[in-house]
């Protein structure tokens, strides 16, 4: 944020030099008082003679006291005339200067203040509440998933929903608070309040999500939109300062603890802490980290045994990603995927580990497969099959090797265009893998349109098979779906010998877990293939644990 934000404007609008002259125009002042002179002057000695000579009593005026009288009067009409019209021009150009302060500092949409003038509001309320023994809350408003509301129903219902949404805020907060959107979809309000009583503050912020979460009329039916709000207060000190908050740093303080409640589920309140800031910071590093990491090749496949549950041989492998980052060590994809997709670069960061994924898989054995996941973003590009496909041709790999997992979630979201992206996939013969599959939203219409070639478990139901009655009663439930509808199954997260035996009574699987060894690079990979002879060419033999996967890093973004 930078000073010019918050720059200060008065209470009423200056008055302009330029006004302040017109005002008091010395010259038009000055003819019409020097031709009222002139007038008593010469009308003194002139006008009674006329009025002698209309009697007949005395002899006309000469010539040039008669128009030097006529001079006057023009002298007169034209001064107070020129007057006059400065006048009037002094009132238009107030009037436009007040519009162009009022522009100014008001945003023309809602009619609230802007993020200009939510600075000197905040510092002048919370003077005037110290001197009453008060502080001022400040509260970073943001309408969640915003951009998919106007993606879904239209800028115009984005405008509706904008509109809507300060009209209930403002009819909740209380006298003398001010109010002001400051961004695309953010609103910030200040409200002065005891400083032993921040209840009233939480119990503002639960009316105004409440009010937020209410629908919408549309033309077309109705939207519902959320809020996640972040608090401050005034009486606490600024970051890396001994002085009092001002505005600028209530607004830091605030929009962080607002991307908290984001984070934290979103349409909730959060008060902010300090450790909220360093969280922020280390998810800037992070984001840097990954911008920086990806042409850089510092993302890897990490690979995961699928075993034939009936044999025990080896079928392929799974790709998992990995962060090598040389100032966090190795990564999850639980910590940088979620970042990436935020912030706008999971295609590329997928798309590069998959290309070094199929180099590496092309000197397997060729009946070992190998799976990749696909962000439910990626599934958003219409260009995802062709740029898939020509990554297939560049590496000379098969497709009918590779096999694509789409997560339950997205036939939710994204039901048209999967199916555009299975049909394309499968047209060049890659298999399709319906992945979490219980977890999310898929029904039993969609598992006969949609060809997929396999239905993977989630690893919730099969880790607690043998704990849980529910587990074992829906992973039998999928076990028969899928005898039903001829679609083979893969069980995830396969830890122990007893979930391994408990699966086997239910049908024929292909399983992968820890039970069979975690993750491991492509060199490592490469080593264990090569020491079993599944390599290119090597006659297959039955799978072995690998070693230990190194530790990543625990920390969640």
């Amino acid at each position: 944020m930078t000073s010019d934000e918050f720059a200060t404007p008065g209470d009423t609008a200056p008055i302009a030099p330029s006004i302040r002259r017109a005002e008091r125009d010395i010259v038009s002042l000055g003819i019409a008082a020097a031709g009222i002179i002139l007038f008593v002057g010469t009308g003194g000695e002139v006008l009674p003679q006329l009025f002698r000579s209309w009697l007949g009593v005395a002899a006309k005026p000469e010539p040039a006291l008669i128009n030097a009288l006529l001079l006057d009067i023009a002298l007169i009409i034209f001064g107070w005339r020129r007057y006059r019209e400065l006048l009037s021009e002094v009132e238009q150009r107030r009037k436009a200067e007040e519009q162009a302060r009022a522009l100014a500092e008001t945003d023309p949409m809602t009619g609230c203040l802007n993020r200009r003038s939510i600075g000197p509001a905040t510092d002048r309320l919370a003077a005037a509440a110290a001197e009453k023994g008060e502080v001022v809350a400040f509260l970073m408003i943001d309408i969640d998933n915003f951009k998919l509301i106007n993606d879904f129903n239209g800028h115009t219902a984005g405008d509706v929903v904008l509109l809507e949404t300060a009209r209930r805020m403002a009819a909740l907060l209380p006298a003398g608070a001010s109010l002001a959107r400051i961004g695309g979809d953010e609103f910030a309000c200040v409200v002065a309040f005891e400083p032993n009583r921040p209840e009233r503050i939480d119990q503002l912020a639960g009316d105004l999500i409440a009010a937020a979460s209410q629908p919408i009329p549309l033309e077309a039916g109705a939207v519902e939109a959320t809020v996640s709000i972040g608090i401050t207060r005034s009486d606490i000190r600024r970051t890396n300062s001994d002085g009092p908050s001002d505005a600028k740093a209530l607004l830091h303080m605030a929009d962080i603890a607002m991307y908290h409640a984001k984070k934290r589920g979103r349409n909730r309140s959060y008060w902010f802490e300090a450790s909220m800031e360093s969280e922020l910071r280390f998810r800037a590093e992070l984001e840097s980290g990954i911008r920086a990491g990806i042409p850089r090749g510092e993302f890897v496949p990490y690979y995961e045994q699928q075993i034939d549950l009936d044999s025990g041989t080896l079928a392929g492998f799974e790709m998992l990603a990995r962060w090598n980052s040389p100032q966090f060590g190795l990564v999850g994809p639980e910590v940088f995927i979620p970042i990436a997709e935020e912030i706008g670069v999971i295609a590329e960061l997928s798309e590069s580990v998959i290309r070094q994924a199929l180099v590496d898989a092309h000197a397997w054995n060729p009946r070992l497969t190998l799976s990749v996941n696909i962000s439910p973003l990626q599934l958003r590009d219409p260009w995802f099959a062709q740029k898939l496909l020509k990554m297939l041709v560049t590496a000379n790999f098969p497709p009918a090797r590779l096999d694509i997992e789409i997560t339950e979630n997205c036939l939710h979201e994204n039901v048209g265009v999967v199916r555009t992206l299975i049909a394309s996939l499968k047209n060049q013969g890659v298999g399709i893998s319906l992945d979490d599959f219980g977890t999310g939203y898929s029904s039993l219409s969609q598992l006969r349109t949609l060809p997929f070639d396999r239905i993977k478990i989630d690893r919730s139901f099969v880790t607690t098979l043998t704990e849980s009655k529910d587990s074992a009663t829906i992973v039998q439930a999928i076990a028969s779906l899928g005898d039903g509808l001829g679609l083979p199954i893969t069980a995830e997260g396969i830890e122990s010998a007893e979930v391994l035996d408990r699966l086997r009574d239910f049908g024929s699987f292909k399983g992968q877990g820890y039970l069979y060894g975690r993750p491991q690079s492509g060199e490592a990979t490469g080593r264990f293939l090569e020491a079993r002879g599944l390599l290119a060419a090597a006659p297959p033999v039955a799978a072995e644990p690998p070693a230990a996967e190194p530790p990543l890093l625990q920390r969640s973004a």
